[in-house]
């Protein structure tokens, strides 16, 4: 992949997206809404499938049932990802998804997703709340007609599975990797041939050979999509996506039209699901990696070190570029997005990282 044309083909042109005017009416009867809510994953994929019912659940109930959120699975009234358009358009009001998928659009929608080297869970929720983001995330979205929410995170995701061990920097050369969002610019640096498609596609790519590696979520929706079974090597740290936060997308005109209770439980149902939804997979996560290895053989390797720092050097190369984009917005998400991974990196590698060192030593304490 061409670097220049990457940033490119991902500029925001000056004019942006027309708000939708032709928002389908939703069905109203005695003060109640019905909204239709998209989303990119197969019904009760575990994980975002999941999450994706429990936001729409959240909604219904915080709303006292007059908010009704019916949930159509990928591919049911829009492939997975035209989840975005169709809500910017006004096909649904609302979507859960993922920003990684819309870097096509603007490349700055994929730092409120994940980014190589970039910010854990937590941390990205805390530069949302408590950084500036939330005010850049709106204003990002709106030049499409959305109004985002972070509803969730999976987690840290693995740097992937392959089918063969790697042993150095050089054997990424080349390599067949499916992969999303800022990690597929980065990844391509070092020459992979990166390659997006849904996880149903990557089992079958793998399978078939014509994939050689991947990375999709993590242990637990991994494991549902049985990649284990085609590449036993599972490969960390998760440099590549240390967190990979889902959203929710509403079109601005519907949520604008909403009485300001309505707005608040929309609101409350994305903040609240978070914390449920992060600390589900970090839980099942554990489970499925145990599973993986006791069960099924895979093989938990260490990326070795020059790819670490490759793909470190790469991540910061590209994300100078972004402090140089020609879009003035996309400059301003990347200032504050790298003022706030350094302000929380000097505390946390004292707080979290060390202690996670600390527990890891040799010292009598019960299973």
């Amino acid at each position: 992949m061409d670097r220049r044309q990457f940033l490119k083909s991902s500029a925001l042109g000056a004019a942006g997206v027309a708000a939708a005017s032709s928002l389908a009416a939703p069905a109203i009867a005695q003060g109640r809404q019905q909204w239709t809510m998209v989303t990119s994953w197969p019904r009760n994929l575990p994980g975002p499938g999941v999450a994706a019912n429990l936001l729409a659940q959240r909604i219904t109930a915080l709303s006292g049932g007059r908010l009704e959120v019916r949930v159509s699975p990928a591919g049911e009234l829009v492939p997975g990802q035209g989840v975005f358009d169709a809500v910017s358009e006004g096909t649904a009001e609302l979507y859960h998804s993922v920003p990684a998928y819309w870097g096509s659009k603007s490349i700055g929608f994929l730092l409120f997703g994940s980014q190589p080297f970039g910010l854990t869970a937590i941390e990205q929720s805390g530069w949302i709340n408590h950084g500036g983001g939330q005010a850049l995330y709106d204003e990002l979205y709106g030049r499409f007609n959305v109004k985002p929410f972070l509803c969730g995170n999976s987690g840290a995701q693995w740097f992937g599975w392959f089918r063969n061990e790697i042993k150095s920097v050089d054997d990424l050369r080349g390599m067949r990797f499916r992969t999303t969002g800022l990690n597929s610019e980065v990844l391509s640096r070092l020459g992979m041939a990166v390659q997006a498609m849904g996880g149903a596609d990557m089992f079958q790519a793998l399978q078939s050979g014509t994939l050689d590696a991947g990375e999709f979520i993590g242990p637990w929706s991994d494991s549902a999509l049985g990649f284990y079974q085609v590449a036993k090597n599972y490969y960390y740290p998760c440099i590549g996506e240390p967190s990979s936060a889902e959203e929710c997308g509403i079109n601005l005109n519907a949520f604008n039209a909403l009485p300001d209770d309505l707005k608040q439980a929309v609101q409350y149902a994305c903040q609240s699901l978070h914390d449920h939804v992060l600390t589900e997979y970090n839980t099942n996560h554990a489970k499925a990696l145990q599973m993986l290895v006791n069960d099924h053989g895979v093989q938990i390797r260490r990326l070795p070190d020059d790819v670490i720092l490759a793909v470190g050097n790469a991540s910061g190369q590209l994300m100078n570029e972004l402090r140089e984009h020609q879009d003035e917005l996309v400059r301003r998400i990347t200032d504050s997005f790298l003022a706030y991974r350094t302000l929380t990196n000097g505390y946390m590698r004292y707080a979290e990282g060390t202690y996670f060192e600390a527990r890891a030593m040799d010292y009598s304490f019960p299973a």
